[in-house]
């Protein structure tokens, strides 16, 4: 009499082997599902991790954490006043700077829209150049809005630097964080604030993403 079905006490403990097991597809992995079934964890792509689901469902593959997102853009020689926003921009996309890294932010009229949600850290660095006999303080404010600039609008980061006399020169850095829940909505641009028309040279923005939302 043919043998069709085996009970689980007749199965000794450590006797299946791995050539007892029926055959899978090549780098998946058994896992449960929210039944307490065995399921099979389809393969990921080079590179990603096994992320858990939570309580109730099986693990996935995922691309790994960290900085996904990189971008960096050069804006030169413009004389600019109080109130003004930075335009004219180019990416910084030189055989050396690898950027942009991921998708890379998109600008229209100084306004940027970011390629994902997320948590991002920018900074944006100038070198003044007064070229006037008159003291000049001279800043660069971050501002985001989360109506794309409708109405709303919201300081991220201000900082001031300080030229005296003609031809006289300072650098300028700020930096700020701001969480993008909504790509259509949360804009980013950034706005002079002096006492009078300053030359800005060699002005480098960067972006990075530093975590999801």
């Amino acid at each position: 009499m043919a043998i069709d079905k085996i009970t689980t006490p007749a199965v000794t403990d450590d006797s299946v082997t791995l050539a007892k097991m029926a055959p899978g597809t090549d780098g998946n992995i058994i896992s449960y599902d929210a039944s307490g079934n065995p399921v099979a964890v389809a393969t990921g792509t080079a590179g990603h991790v096994l992320t858990s689901a939570g309580a109730g469902a099986p693990p996935t593959f995922a691309a790994a954490g960290g900085i996904t997102e990189v971008d960096r853009w050069l804006m030169v020689d413009q004389s600019l006043s109080s109130g003004a926003t930075m335009t004219n921009w180019s990416r910084h996309n030189t055989s050396y700077t690898g950027v942009p890294h991921g998708t890379g932010m998109s600008g229209s009229s100084g306004v940027w829209t970011f390629p994902s949600t997320g948590v991002y850290e920018i900074t944006i660095m100038t070198y003044l150049n007064n070229g006037t006999t008159t003291r000049l303080y001279v800043g660069i404010g971050i501002k985001g809005t989360n109506d794309a600039f409708s109405s709303n609008t919201t300081s991220l980061g201000l900082s001031y630097g300080n030229v005296t006399t003609a031809n006289d020169h300072d650098n300028l850095v700020v930096n700020a964080i701001y969480d993008v829940t909504n790509t259509s909505n949360n804009k980013l641009k950034f706005v002079v604030n002096s006492d009078g028309a300053c030359g800005f040279y060699t002005t480098i923005a960067t972006f990075k993403k530093l975590m999801e939302t």
